[in-house]
């Protein structure tokens, strides 16, 4: 598949995500909640994670903003939940990785999350991309089990 039209596919995925988001709600028994904003454009997220015997049994989001910030969000709850809270901050260490430029780690499986690695070329909107993961880590740090 050439450039362009890899290229094409995850703009494709990438707005598929954005007009059709999963786990757009939330979560109302219980969960972990955090509310995060990127004041440089303006997106604004409400996750909403329920983690039971450390793994991510749901995982939800609320908020506005751009379509990368909304599809990121939308991929990001997608690819967590059912992980293992550890797992889940590993995968968002690879997409920060990702964010920097560095290759995706093959031996995890990140689902549509590849499509995002163009917003590279776009360092303004690296912020838009991370605002999801940033709010999962800090909703699960303080309760974080790596194992």
């Amino acid at each position: 598949m050439s450039f362009n039209n890899l290229d094409q596919l995850y703009r494709r995925v990438i707005m598929d995500h954005y007009k059709n988001p999963r786990n757009k709600g939330e979560i109302e028994d219980g969960s972990l909640t955090v509310d995060m904003n990127n004041p440089t454009c303006g997106d604004r997220i409400h996750l909403t994670l329920k983690v039971e015997d450390g793994t991510v049994s749901d995982a939800k989001f609320d908020g506005e903003g751009c379509s990368i910030s909304m599809a990121s969000a939308s991929m990001m709850t997608q690819a967590i939940k059912g992980k293992k809270v550890g797992d889940a901050l590993k995968m968002s260490q690879s997409f920060s990785d990702m964010m920097l430029g560095k290759e995706l780690d093959d031996s995890m499986d990140m689902g549509d999350i590849e499509a995002l690695s163009g917003v590279t070329q776009f360092p303004a909107r690296i912020k838009c991309a991370t605002l999801a993961w940033k709010a999962m880590e800090k909703g699960v740090g303080n309760d974080a089990n790596p194992n």
